[in-house]
């Protein structure tokens, strides 16, 4: 009895002392969790509630829908179109590497720009687009692994896009993301990665009317990321629409006429300004530009020996040829030099320095006036003229009639060409004038370069007697918010003040280069054509004797033809320019023909369309003539 008693008591303080290391054992464990309740809620209690904060609930930017761009006559050029867009949240993904990979693997994304755009300077909270243009399928590859993807989500939205494809590209332009050193700019400071910007053309020119204003909204987010409900919106606003000058019909048939040929066309109207056509090949593709492209793909357009993306018509610069003959022959008639009596004899060449300057006449052309030597596109009547006049008064009458200088075209990067001098070479080169580099200058050879642009408004200028207005490419503003059309004047230009007689022996002059001399192709049954034709050596031929196809194509001579019309009421002023192509009167000045003729044809008949030449049959000799400049 007393055995088992003992027993008893030994189980009974065994327990006891189980039970009193339970209770330590249990008192420690809640000290721990209270002290680290306190270090949670005490000492990082800040930190983890905007975490907290932040994990639960993000801002979203909603981007806008970009203006739409239409033609003159309400013709779409550009719109937008629905999309996908793949975007990534650094704060949720934990391995990036691994993500990347899974990216890549799944819709072939390029990785090395997945990894820039993952690495660039922004918040870790706000989604990054690593690739816009996701097709249907692959938003839905995507949406059906959400859950091994933390971070990634892919939004609805739109794609810039223009329905005409390559046409008017170079005016047009394209748009892309904005860059982290565009971000820095003061103009972009309201945007952030992954807005979409105006590049080129009229995007980039007016993309602050275009863009519209981005909104936001906030939503509440799980664990890995991913949206779960919306809290709070703020709707976007759309951008504004822009009516261009250009006729869709005439931009296409500029196009059409350049075909494959590397050169520029550009049809302007004389009374407002406004251009009507401005086509310039080689050409890229806007849609292909709007969407993301790798290095590779970049630096494959980048490197085109073509140069795509040159708008030749602003920024490619020429030798002017024998067009640069009408601001010699202005210059001589102004300064007195030439008068209508003047006569020069052309034995097909012109001694100067030890050395003869060739007429592009063999035989000569007898004795010259102004008229016929404009007319004939006579070298040796502008060398002499040129010789007496001196470069700098050349130089002079060039920069009034706007060489050298932009026209101001709302486009980018417009180049300024170059009006050479006796200053200018000493600035440029540290080289003084040689006498004999005016004579080369007289016909637009040498150091003078021009834009087709610059050609086109020189005819313009001519055709108004002096009244000009400033290039423009969009007429009016629409603003989507109110609705109300902001309507864009014309600007005029300074006046060019020549005397009445010199302008009205240009217009006689340039007229009688398409009823009987060099430009006899350009001769039209529809309309009276005024114009000059140019034939712009390569520096690389200077020294070459070779003539027509025993010469590479690559150098060839550059065909000009600068005109405008009806030559007694002008409306619209046309500037053609074609690489390596030779001859102006050959190649040239059919182009511009068709360009005017198309005009004149859209346009209501009137006193100013009525007039024709009587037909389009041409006197062998001179047809023959337009072979020659």
């Amino acid at each position: 009895m007393s055995t088992r008693s003992g027993t008893q008591h030994d189980e009974l303080r065994e327990l006891q002392q189980r039970l009193i290391l339970f209770k330590v054992s249990l008192l420690m464990v809640v000290g721990l969790l209270a002290l680290r309740l306190w270090y949670l809620q005490i000492s990082e209690g800040s930190y983890y509630q905007d975490l907290s904060e932040n994990n639960r609930t993000r801002a979203v930017a909603l981007e806008p829908v970009r203006g739409l761009i239409y033609d003159r006559q309400g013709v779409l050029l550009a719109n937008n179109v629905p999309s996908f867009g793949l975007y990534v949240t650094l704060e949720d993904v934990k391995d990036r590497r691994a993500l990347i990979e899974s990216l890549v693997k799944m819709v072939g994304l390029d990785e090395t720009t997945v990894r820039k755009k993952l690495s660039e300077r922004g918040s870790r909270l706000l989604p990054r687009k690593v690739k816009d243009g996701l097709t249907l399928r692959e938003a839905a590859l995507i949406e059906s692994h959400r859950l091994d993807l933390p971070g990634v989500t892919v939004r609805a939205e739109s794609q810039r896009n223009y329905p005409h494809g390559l046409t008017a590209a170079h005016l047009l332009g394209y748009v892309g993301e904005v860059s982290s050193d565009q971000l820095e700019k003061s103009e972009y400071a309201e945007l952030h990665l992954g807005s979409i910007i105006g590049q080129y053309g009229v995007e980039r020119t007016y993309d602050r009317f275009l863009r519209g204003r981005a909104g936001q909204k906030t939503v509440e987010v799980d664990a890995m990321g991913h949206e779960k409900r919306t809290v709070e919106v703020g709707k976007p606003m759309a951008g504004d629409d822009l009516y261009l000058t250009i006729d869709a019909r005439l931009q296409a048939l500029a196009e059409q006429l350049l075909g494959e040929e590397s050169g520029a066309i550009i049809a302007v109207e004389t009374t407002t300004g406004d251009v009507l056509a401005m086509a310039s090949r080689p050409v890229f593709d806007p849609n292909v530009l709007s969407r993301e492209l790798t290095a590779k793909q970049w630096e494959k357009i980048v490197q085109d020996e073509g140069h795509p993306l040159t708008n030749r018509a602003t920024q490619g610069q020429y030798p002017p040829g024998s067009t640069f003959k009408i601001i010699v022959a202005a210059a001589g008639l102004e300064t007195g030099t030439v008068n209508t009596t003047t006569k020069v004899r052309c034995m097909g060449g012109f001694p100067f320095g030890g050395r003869v300057y060739r007429d592009w006449k063999a035989g000569g052309h007898g004795v010259m006036d102004v008229v016929d030597a404009i007319v004939d596109s006579c070298d040796v009547f502008f060398y002499t003229i040129g010789q007496r006049l001196g470069i700098d008064t050349i130089a002079e009458y060039a920069d009034r009639f706007g060489l050298g200088h932009e026209t101001g075209v709302e486009l980018p990067s417009e180049r300024s060409g170059i009006v050479p001098s006796t200053a200018w070479k000493t600035r440029a080169r540290n080289e003084i004038w040689l006498p004999g580099e005016t004579i080369s200058a007289a016909i637009g050879q040498g150091y003078t370069t021009v834009t087709p642009m610059q050609m086109a408004m020189v005819m313009a200028s001519v055709a108004g007697n002096g009244e000009t207005f400033r290039p423009r490419v969009v007429r009016s503003i629409k603003e989507r918010a109110t609705g109300q059309v902001l309507d864009l004047p014309s600007v005029p230009r300074p006046k060019l003040a020549l005397k009445p007689e010199t302008y009205e022996l240009l217009h006689e002059s340039l007229e009688g280069v398409v009823t009987r001399g060099t430009a006899g192709r350009a001769r039209s049954a529809l309309v009276r054509i005024a114009g000059k034709t140019g034939t712009a050596q390569t520096a690389a031929l200077k020294d070459d004797r070779r003539k027509g196809e025993d010469v590479p194509k690559k150098l060839r001579d550059h065909a000009w033809f600068v005109s405008y019309a009806p030559a007694e009421e002008p409306q619209i002023a046309v500037a053609v320019l074609v690489e390596n192509m030779g001859h102006g009167g050959s190649w040239a000045a059919p182009m511009a023909k068709q360009m005017i003729e198309a005009y004149v044809k859209s346009k209501p008949a009137g006193p100013a369309t009525a007039a024709a030449a009587p037909s389009d049959e041409l006197p062998a000799a001179v047809a023959m003539r337009g072979l020659h400049d």
